[in-house]
């Protein structure tokens, strides 16, 4: 195993600890129904370091830790339904937003960090919803009429995931510069050489940063 490869290696496996400390963590802080998540960021950022494939690893990661600690509500009413829909929400928001952030990188980094990091509660939160009208609508239904709520699609933008997308949306791009300086610090570390387009198109993302920080 080269060096390149043994630091991908370990590097993913960092961000992999980090993940599942910090979602675990998440246990007791919530903004509505479910617990607020914290690993976002570290899946944006180990996604934009290693590939979108170590994003898709990141996430899935994510959602195996959801399942054994904010998962039991569902579990109840469906099981497959219920694995499906938190493994795939969370590979496919870390897959995405690495896809984003390479397409995007050669030409506009903050703009690549920025919507990598608003891609990820997006998608996060577009497949719950998806999962929650293929797998329980009709439980969630129940909800929502004993809740109150004229429809159970209502219920499940307003009551069940609102306020925490709104939270972990906000979280994220309050913290896309310091996402921006991460992912700097990360590249140089693993060996992006000086001169690349990528690292000039880095360095002037993170100046322009700390101009209007200063300013």
């Amino acid at each position: 195993m080269n060096k390149n490869r043994t630091q991908q290696v370990v590097g993913i496996g960092l961000f992999t600890a980090i993940i599942v400390v910090l979602q675990a963590a998440a246990i007791s802080i919530r903004f509505g129904v479910f617990n607020i998540t914290l690993v976002l960021i570290p899946i944006v950022v180990g996604a934009a370091l290693y590939g979108y494939k170590a994003g898709a690893w990141l996430g899935f990661v994510f959602g195996v830790v959801v399942l054994f600690t904010d998962a039991s509500v569902f579990l109840a009413v469906s099981i497959p339904g219920t694995i499906i829909t938190v493994l795939l929400k969370g590979a496919l928001a870390g897959l995405i937003s690495g896809v984003i952030y390479k397409l995007l990188s050669g030409k506009n980094m903050y703009l690549a960090v920025f919507a990598a990091a608003i891609a990820a509660p997006i998608v996060n939160t577009g497949i719950f919803l998806l999962g929650c009208r293929l797998f329980f609508y009709e439980t969630i239904s129940q909800w929502a009429a004993n809740a109150g709520y004229p429809s159970a699609g209502k219920f499940m933008i307003l009551g069940l995931c609102g306020v925490n997308f709104l939270v972990e949306a906000a979280i994220n791009i309050v913290l896309s510069p310091a996402v921006l300086r991460l992912i700097n610090l990360g590249k140089k570390t693993i060996g992006i050489k000086t001169g690349s387009k990528v690292q000039k198109s880095m360095d002037e993302a993170v100046g322009e940063t700390e101009n209007s920080e200063t300013t």
